[in-house]
């Protein structure tokens, strides 16, 4: 934990807080108990949070509607201290990134195993299970409001797949059975956050089944999405949410591989493995990062099945350095 993390509160006038590009569950309750916490135990600083659009799933955290754009911010504005959240490296933060280069004082809390510590304070711990895990632990339990309690609760969930992932540990568990103490609706959180699906999501997920192919007999995944497959149902990024793990589920499927277009031309990768595959090591090739068996990228091309192929190259040279066969 950052032993000296109250007390860099309790000497902050201004405070900034946001997480990575693209928030996710993990991303969006981080920041958002953070958020919460500040305002009410130190109701006396002027606080602000900043995170690009966040799914609609996610607007019931209290103040939600009090996230800013960043782009609105006069470009002089100075933090006393700015908080990053879920995010491995300063690049991460986009936007945000310039302001939080120039605070007085800057920490971060994330559990990204490729984070080589960017902030002046950290709190990195790659085997716990999500930031929001780690965020519980700094600030103990005393401090948990039924408010926060929903943040944290709801980025525990999404990180862990409800539990089902190995990165779930006996102290995730325990986190998870405090905050159901707080009152939280948890059967609701996971049902509407997690495992309710809109239409336009589940034809997503039906164009990515439609359209994937397999490798070394099954043992491999892979599908892609396109902006013209987007267009074609009025999808946007927020509605491919859940695609890799739906393939990495498939009987027999040891890694699953997902690519889809962005705004400007470029492809978002996500990859996800049940066995022992190291998937940062892979990502790490594109300058992405994540964890052993959940990673991501970013990559410029115009030819996302060839950055499949080589992503299935580097697999099957794993394979054969295990003994996968």
């Amino acid at each position: 934990m950052i032993d000296n993390f109250n007390e860099l509160l309790s000497e902050s006038k201004v405070v900034g807080i946001s997480g990575h590009i693209r928030p996710d569950g993990d991303c969006v309750g981080s920041t958002m108990a953070m958020y919460n916490y500040i305002v009410t135990y130190y109701p006396q600083i002027e606080v602000h949070v900043y995170l690009d659009p966040i799914p609609n799933i996610f607007k019931f955290f209290k103040n939600a509607d009090k996230i800013e754009d960043i782009h609105t911010v006069p470009e002089d504005k100075h933090f006393d201290l700015f908080i990053a959240l879920d995010c491995s490296d300063g690049a991460r933060l986009g936007d945000v990134f310039p302001f939080f280069d120039k605070a007085t004082h800057t920490v971060c809390i994330d559990h990204h195993m490729t984070n080589g510590g960017f902030a002046e304070f950290s709190y990195i711990i790659p085997d716990d299970s999500s930031t929001c895990e780690l965020v519980y632990n700094q600030f103990g339990k005393d401090k948990i409001t039924k408010d926060i309690a929903e943040c944290l609760y709801t980025g525990i969930i999404h990180d862990t797949g409800v539990f089902q992932y190995s990165c779930t540990t006996e102290s995730t568990m325990d986190a998870a059975g405090f905050l159901m103490t707080k009152g939280i609706d948890y059967p609701k959180i996971c049902t509407e956050t997690y495992y309710a699906k809109t239409m336009i999501q589940n034809r997503m997920l039906g164009k990515a089944l439609l359209n994937c192919k397999t490798y070394e007999d099954g043992k491999i995944i892979a599908a892609v999405i396109t902006a013209e497959d987007m267009a074609e149902y009025g999808a946007q990024s927020k509605h491919l949410e859940g695609i890799v793990q739906q393939l990495r589920d498939t009987t027999g499927v040891e890694v699953a591989v997902f690519l889809y277009e962005l705004e400007d031309g470029d492809y978002k990768g996500s990859t996800r493995a049940t066995g022992d595959v190291d998937l940062t090591v892979i990502t790490g090739t594109y300058g992405g990062g994540g964890h052993k068996k959940a990673a991501g990228f970013s990559v410029a091309t115009k030819e996302p099945w060839k950055i499949v192929e080589e992503i299935v190259d580097m697999v099957k040279k794993q394979f054969d350095e295990l003994g996968i066969n």
